[in-house]
């Protein structure tokens, strides 16, 4: 049986979710490292594996208590919404940090991401043969899809729907960036973008009483695009979750170790120092979204030549995102002590 929940464990809760939907926005950081090492990964999976045929059979039945009971839904609802609450708050101005002060938040999250790295690694002693070779092989996966090239943007809403489920990767499996994915997948400014800016300015006019964009083709086909990745997402997130479970259960340590990999071998996506490359035509004009904004394809990373006062202000950085996942990895085992 669960334990009651505290208010400051409600309110951590939140927080935590918070740092998830903020995480999971960034391409190339993922929100299940923020799960894991703030020490809820676990229960973050075996929950959302209870969104089974069981869950479906007492949603129908109309038992919704033993429903919110059998899904641990006071976690999950607590999660979401800090997630949600993210999505349109903290991610904004995440937004606005990466466009001003782009080369300190990548520092940052390039230290949080070594610091995962350590907390997670710290307290293993299976580095069996078994385990070294699953540990290189999440390295070299990592690696690998850092330098995969982006695929065009794509609407098809069987597309979309697969963006969903292979994207939500990032909320599932540490290390694995989905938001990253779908800049590979081509989708990412239609389904991050354009998508959630449909939807912010739909609800602001229902709320106002103006239905006018039911005559809108383009945000009518933005809001149907965003469904059919939300669809997608769900149907990700139960599915992998499920996986996930079965092999925390019978396979924990290897399990343990591929994240591990996977998380070393996402350093080069979050690597500092790197220029952004834009799509362009067949003729090299640059393409741009429906805000007007340059479409993201890839970055060109390289390494600073000089020491100057920026580039030991994101060394400093560097070493706040460590110092940042260290607390939070204490509190994690304080939180899992108690």
């Amino acid at each position: 049986m669960i334990e009651p929940r505290t208010f400051s464990d409600k309110i951590w809760l939140i927080l935590k979710g918070l740092a998830m939907g903020a995480a999971n926005k960034v391409p190339g950081v993922s929100g299940g490292v923020v799960a894991f090492v703030a020490g809820f990964y676990e229960e973050f999976i075996y929950s959302l594996q209870k969104v089974n045929r069981k869950a479906f059979k007492l949603l129908i039945s109309g038992r919704f208590k033993s429903l919110y009971r059998y899904i641990n839904g006071q976690f999950l609802g607590l999660l979401i919404f800090g997630m949600l609450v993210s999505y349109f708050s903290v991610s904004k101005a995440l937004d606005y940090l990466i466009i001003h002060y782009e080369l300190y938040v990548w520092s940052a999250f390039f230290g949080m991401i070594v610091g995962s790295i350590y907390y997670i690694a710290k307290d293993f002693d299976e580095w069996t043969r078994r385990n070294i070779a699953i540990l290189l092989c999440g390295i070299i996966a990592g690696v690998a899809i850092s330098f995969l090239e982006p695929a065009k943007e794509n609407d098809h809403l069987l597309f979309v729907f697969l963006c969903g489920i292979i994207s939500v990767s990032g909320m599932t499996l540490p290390g694995l960036s989905g938001s990253f994915i779908l800049i590979l997948l081509g989708n990412y400014v239609l389904l991050l973008v354009d998508s959630v800016n449909a939807l912010y300015d739909t609800l602001t006019e229902v709320f106002l009483f103006d239905f006018s964009f039911l005559e809108n083709s383009e945000r009518i086909r933005l809001l149907q695009v965003l469904v059919s990745f939300t669809l997608g997402s769900i149907t990700g997130l139960v599915t992998l979750s499920h996986l996930l479970g079965y092999l925390l259960k019978h396979f924990k340590n290897a399990t343990y170790v591929g994240i591990i990999g996977f998380i070393a071998g996402s350093l080069g996506v979050v690597w500092p120092w790197k220029e952004k490359v834009f799509s362009t035509d067949s003729l090299g004009n640059f393409l741009y979204d429906i805000e007007g904004n340059k479409i993201l394809s890839n970055y060109k990373r390289f390494i600073p030549n000089s020491i100057d006062s920026e580039t030991l202000t994101a060394i400093f950085f560097i070493f706040v995102g460590i110092l940042l996942v260290l607390a939070l990895g204490w509190y994690g085992d304080r939180t899992k002590n108690n």
